[in-house]
């Protein structure tokens, strides 16, 4: 099952390690190092031209991907919990 994450965009249900709110969880040091670490591995990808509202964390292909969602995490939760 696919997840729609924003834009054209969508991932595989069964890849989401963890969906997170941008705003609850940007403030932690260990957070904001993760998304620099990812940003700089060319492993964050945006699903949005507006401000991002929360990230997926993806793991597929043996790689861990970053995708920047406008949707809120609670909207991501019960697309998630729809498909399962």
């Amino acid at each position: 099952m696919y997840i729609p994450i924003g834009g054209d965009m969508a991932v595989r249900a069964e890849t989401i390690v963890g969906v997170f709110d941008l705003d609850n969880t940007s403030w932690s040091h260990r957070t904001r190092a993760f998304l620099q670490r990812a940003e700089r591995e060319g492993s964050v990808i945006s699903a949005t031209n507006e401000l991002p509202k929360s990230f997926v964390l993806v793991h597929e292909m043996g790689m861990e991907r970053v995708y920047l969602t406008q949707f809120s995490a609670a909207t991501l939760e019960k697309r998630i919990a729809g498909e399962l």
